[in-house]
């Protein structure tokens, strides 16, 4: 792979890219970094125009200069800002253990100083190199390699995400083939950032950047990266990072400060670095909340916006009622930049109300699943959700020139989640081996493909037949190293709910114990949002008659987090969405059974399956659990490969409409309408009654729904 090219914020772009461009004629792998990172010590921030970082070469670091000095005063002051930065360079990576040999740094790091002009001087005796842009790469060049290990320990310091690393010992862990040992291998290993994780966190240009990928690909962390880096290149900046997911707070909180005190040495200031959720609340405001009072009005609560709204469309909402207020006033700015996690979940009358309250250029990043709505191409696109100017002009572009920042970028790989977990996920979500066929799918074919997947037979056309894989390169190594397909993903079906939670109770004591997993390595999935409050103390007792302690996130613990060490996590489907963990019971899996509101129901299917970091259980109960046992079976037994005919537009809008979102209120209607029809239809077949026995009026108004629903509004008994 050729030399990769970050653009961070650079002084002066113009050398960096010339920079770069001689650097891609010298080496031939590896990094180089415009403008990232910034190093500090104690005292002061020093920031770096480039950073290479190659296993060719090692480690330079350079300073562009804006012209050759012409006295020695001024020679003094280059040569001293060079000193300057190879001993907070020095000091930077002295802190990371793996870079250590004994008592000095295993890698020496190079430092440059390059001028735009040939030199007209000698340069005097001093340490480093200094020369004109035509120079580098002979200096370059004559640098001596380093090994892999240090190269991958060199970009995790550089990136900042060893600080991400769990900070658990696994003390406990005694064996070597249990699965709490299987973790502390995956835990232990080092952090880098993929190429496409770099640019995303890294670049920044001057506008809206969208960002793409799976759960599990890195969004999250990518986006309190480039908030901390944000935040340290512009402390002065008003910044917010929200998210639509109450249980996300402290993850985001935690991420950015330890980010920020990587690159700052120093916590991020709240009053410029807000993590603050997409609404808010009487206790910690949001970003709606706080554009309400920008506004000079008081922000609508959650009852307010249910009772008028429902409980779907309730943000939507009250954002539609301060979007009309904002349009009618001169609303001033209030942001410099807004980072949006989870935007596949809020509503386009919320990325609308940003635009109006984020100053120019426009700084406004946002992140979504690419599959999490299974039955969409997962996003509106940039007009639908930022609007049109008045001559129908987007507001919004995507369009990036050739070496600049990215504005879009797709992040292809699947950290969390097992290919095996993904593709059941999917299989289960859509509908791949659901008895009646599927029921929901991508608009594009092609999205397949940028999520990872590769045809194995057939073709990835409307109307055509196609069996899809994982391709190997979509996920970690040590997944197939350290985890088996079988394993990985099972599935267990029950008489009743009391023998399921007996069996998840029983299971989890033998994590515990014979797994060596920790009780915050474990999660609970309840499908049922509405039903979680009464359904989880019967889980929680037979947890309990085993000794187990359990909580039930957001109702006996806080709705900040979900994990705790002593407890094991119960969450309904929205306190469980944007996290993880290394063990998942995706419980009461007969809920997504139902052909009434089918898509939700696979929708919270998939959601509950996606969030496990190395072993799922798929399980339920009741005659419901069968089917959706059956489809979960033959997904393993076809060794994970999807086997479907991808349907045309049109057969995509039946499928929308037959399976399309109802309310909640309208599933009572529904079981008695269709108890109503079974007994009539009975009574037909029993020769009970006649057909001929109906009013004229009432059984032609029968025929013709009949043949409507067949044939077209045109077919109709006039």
């Amino acid at each position: 792979m050729p030399l990769e090219v970050v653009y961070g914020e650079s002084r002066n772009r113009p050398a960096a890219q010339a920079l770069a461009a001689q650097l891609r004629a010298a080496v031939t792998e590896g990094t180089v970094y415009l403008a990232y990172p910034v190093l500090a010590t104690a005292d002061e921030r020093v920031e770096v125009d480039a950073l290479l970082v190659t296993r060719e070469h090692g480690l330079v670091a350079f300073l562009l200069a804006d012209h050759f000095p012409s006295e020695d005063a001024d020679w003094n002051n280059i040569i001293a800002e060079q000193d300057r930065l190879f001993a907070v360079l020095e000091a930077h990576l002295s802190r990371y253990e793996r870079l250590r040999s004994g008592r000095r740094l295993a890698i020496e790091p190079h430092t440059a100083t390059i001028f735009p002009d040939e030199l007209s001087a000698p340069v005097p005796p001093t340490e480093g190199f200094y020369g004109p842009l035509e120079d580098v790469s002979a200096f370059v060049g004559s640098l001596p390699p380093i090994g892999e290990d240090l190269e991958r320990a060199l970009q995790a310091a550089l990136q900042r995400v060893s600080t991400i690393k769990p900070f658990k010992k696994r003390a406990n862990v005694s064996g070597t083939a249990s699965r709490g040992a299987v973790l502390r291998e995956i835990e232990s290993g080092i952090a880098n950032l993929d190429r496409w994780q770099k640019a995303a966190a890294i670049e920044s240009p001057e506008g809206p950047q969208r960002i793409r990928g799976l759960a599990g690909s890195g969004k999250t962390i990518v986006l309190a990266l480039k908030a901390a880096y944000l935040h340290t290149q512009h402390p002065e900046w008003q910044i917010a990072l929200t998210f639509h997911t109450r249980a996300l707070y402290q993850q985001m909180l935690d991420l950015t400060t330890r980010f920020t005190f990587e690159h700052n040495n120093d916590r991020p200031d709240p009053e410029h670095l807000r993590i603050i959720h997409s609404w808010g609340s009487f206790s910690r405001p949001g970003v709606y909340s706080t554009i309400a009072a920008a506004l000079g009005e008081t922000p609508r609560d959650y009852s307010y916006a249910r009772g008028k709204y429902g409980m779907d469309g309730a943000f939507q909402g009250v954002c539609q009622e301060l979007l009309e207020i904002a349009r009618t006033r001169s609303a001033k700015p209030i942001f410099d930049a807004v980072l949006i996690d989870e935007a596949q979940d809020l509503p386009p009358e919320f990325f609308r109300l940003v635009y109006l309250l984020t100053r120019e250029p426009k700084r406004i990043v946002w992140a979504y699943d690419e599959m999490q709505k299974l039955s969409e191409s997962a996003m509106p696109d940039t007009d639908e959700l930022f609007g049109t100017g008045s001559q129908g002009e987007s507001l919004v572009s995507l369009e990036s020139g050739p070496d600049s920042p990215r504005r879009d970028i797709v992040l292809p790989i699947c950290y969390r989640n097992t290919p095996w977990a993904l593709a059941t996920a999917h299989a289960l979500g859509i509908g791949v081996y659901r008895q009646g066929g599927l029921l929901q799918h991508p608009d594009e074919p092609g999205l397949w493909r940028e999520i990872g997947y590769e045809v194995v037979h057939g073709r990835l056309q409307a109307g055509r037949r196609v069996t899809l894989a994982r391709r190997t390169d979509s996920a970690p190594e040590y997944f197939a190293r350290l985890i088996t397909p079988e394993d990985a993903v099972s599935v267990a079906t029950f008489a009743d709910e009391q023998a399921q939670d007996a069996w998840v109770a029983s299971e989890i004591v033998r994590n515990l114990e014979e797994d060596e997993l920790d009780r915050d390595d474990i999660l609970i999935v309840l499908p049922d949002t509405y039903r979680a409050k009464s359904r989880a103390p019967r889980l929680m007792r037979e947890l309990g008659r085993l000794n187990i302690i359990s909580h039930l996130v957001g109702v006996t613990s806080s709705t900040d987090s979900v994990f705790r060490s002593d407890s094991i996590a119960i969450a309904h489907i929205y306190r469980a969405k944007g996290n993880e963990a290394p063990m998942v019971y995706a419980l009461d899996s007969q809920y997504a059974a139902p052909d009434f509101n089918a898509v939700s129901r696979r929708n919270t299917l998939f959601t509950a399956i996606t969030r496990s970091r190395g072993w799922v259980r798929i399980a339920g109960w009741g005659p419901g659990m069968a089917s959706v046992a059956a489809e979960a079976r033959t997904v393993i037994d076809n060794m994970f490969r999807l086997e479907f005919k991808v349907p045309t537009n049109q057969e995509l809008q039946t499928l929308r409409h037959i399976y399309r979102v109802r309310a909640i209120e309208d599933e009572e209607s529904v079981r008695k309408a269709t108890e109503g029809l079974s007994v009539f239809l009975e009574a037909i077949d029993n020769g009970e009654i006649d057909l001929q026995d109906l009013p004229p009026a009432l059984r032609t108004r029968l025929v013709n729904r009949l043949l409507q629903e067949r044939f077209g509004d045109d077919s109709q008994i006039r």
